[in-house]
């Protein structure tokens, strides 16, 4: 009893717990302009750079789904609107940095609160000028002239593409003919590299966005018991992180039983059987910074020796797994790590039939494993950032932040295997920070040693 309230007392102190804490996380002004100006640097003076904020997206007849900003956007502006448009123009005379943005309107503002309009995008965001959102179409083309170059998401949004080809249109009719950009550049070519690059407070956040979903999985492991269902798991989940000020930064995944060995299983309705485990993947989003969890625990409190074989196995794999995240190792060496981590723990419990070379070498492992073990982490669950350069595993370096994931999973239908291993799924996940010399793990708060699990458990 008291060693569980020991780890929840440890982790408790890491989250915030008021919104002046949140406040204090937030990203900074001068952030946002270093980060803007470090993307025009690379554009050079020759380009101009529009990104589209994320636009409002119905769930199902008037109602809208809840507003979450386009991750690109909230990187450069930090702007929570939509209806916006960012526009970065290298060695501009009269402001580099031009917003487009909704005017405060009464009437709008009566029904959806009032938005922050454009001369507060300026006085509170840093804009060096705004202009309301109906005036782009005439504004606009005539900042984009004489550049040679426009960085953006084509192919992204087909009503922004349109508008943007509009205004190409519209340069091209100007008497005497305007000098039309001669070429569309992949923004993510220069933005997602800046983004795999965390700052201090950002990581900051990611920490705080972890310590919560730390706090969410303990919450929902103390509920989850046998006879209740999946959702009521869920629901656990949910409170702790609203009442912290997150969301989730995904749809979770409340798996019991051979439920587990569905990657992306979503129905939460099944009832919770004793004797069975639970996988839970779940992380939460703080000021649209994300974390990412995965445990898997037994409902009764206690692994069966089948459970617990596999569980060891895994377990072994994701700690060698986190041994390879440092500097200068590839990218995939975690995964390659795990791979043999968990192929000779198979061979050797029967699963797989002769050595963990030949299973590794013809990808028979892959009917247990058939997932990669990490991916980039921040703004995105799943971050951008290329995972390869060269056509080489990307080097890691410090400041960048992924996820460690192996996992095992045993069909229920698996007849080349004993039937005492079938329908059995565990996965564990962290996140992990590349430091100087090494990595941090920042989801450590919560337990994942099988005998700390049990302990946890018992003290329910």
């Amino acid at each position: 009893m008291h060693r569980a309230r020991s780890i929840r007392q440890r982790h408790l102190a890491l989250i915030p717990s008021s919104v002046s804490n949140l406040a204090a996380l937030a990203i900074t002004r001068d952030e946002f302009a270093r980060r803007r100006r470090q993307l025009m640097q690379m554009a050079g003076e020759d380009g101009v750079l529009l990104v589209a904020s994320a636009p409002e997206r119905m769930r199902n007849a008037d109602a809208a789904w809840p507003y979450r900003q386009d991750s690109d956007f909230h990187y450069l502006a930090g702007f929570p609107e939509a209806d916006a448009v960012l526009a970065l123009l290298p060695g501009r005379k009269h402001g580099e940095v031009v917003l487009f943005c909704r005017e405060y309107d009464p009437a709008r503002a009566r029904w959806h609160g009032p938005s922050i309009g454009t001369e507060q995008a300026v006085a509170g965001y840093g804009m060096d000028d705004a202009f309301p959102i109906e005036d782009i179409d005439d504004i606009l083309p005539g900042m984009i002239e004489g550049r040679a170059r426009v960085y953006c998401h084509f192919g992204r949004e087909p009503e922004f593409d349109a508008q943007l080809l509009g205004w190409m249109r519209k340069l091209r009719q100007l008497r005497g003919g305007g000098m039309v950009p001669k070429e569309f550049v992949a923004l993510g070519h220069l933005l997602h590299d800046l983004r795999l690059y965390k700052s201090r407070a950002e990581l900051k956040l990611i920490r705080a966005s972890a310590a919560i979903a730390v706090e969410a999985h303990l919450a929902a492991m103390h509920v989850a018991m046998p006879g209740r269902l999946e959702y009521e798991v869920e629901a656990e989940l949910l409170r702790v992180m609203r009442s912290r000020g997150a969301v989730p930064a995904f749809a979770p995944i409340i798996a019991g039983g051979a439920n587990a060995c569905v990657m992306h299983y979503q129905s939460h309705r099944a009832s919770l059987r004793e004797g069975d485990l639970l996988l839970i993947d779940a992380g939460a989003e703080l000021d649209c910074y994300a974390s990412d969890i995965s445990r898997t625990f037994p409902l009764n409190g206690r692994y069966s020796r089948e459970q617990r074989a596999l569980y060891e196995v895994v377990l072994a794999a994701q700690l060698a797994a986190i041994d390879e995240v440092r500097p200068g190792r590839p990218f995939s060496a975690a995964h390659t790590a795990a791979v043999r981590v968990l192929t000779e723990g198979l061979c050797e419990l029967g699963l797989l039939k002769g050595d963990a070379d030949a299973a590794i070498a013809d990808g028979s492992y892959q009917r247990f494993f058939p997932a990669k073990t990490g991916h980039w982490l921040g703004l995105d669950v799943h971050d951008v950032g290329d995972y390869r350069v060269g056509g080489e595993s990307r080097l890691l370096e410090p400041d960048m932040v992924l996820t460690v994931e192996p996992g095992l999973y045993v069909a229920p239908d698996d007849r080349t295997v004993a039937e005492r291993w079938r329908g059995i799924g565990i996965r564990i996940e962290d996140d992990v920070a590349v430091t100087r010399d090494g990595s941090e793990v920042l989801t450590a708060a919560m337990p994942k040693d099988a005998e700390a699990i049990e302990a946890l458990l018992a003290a329910r």
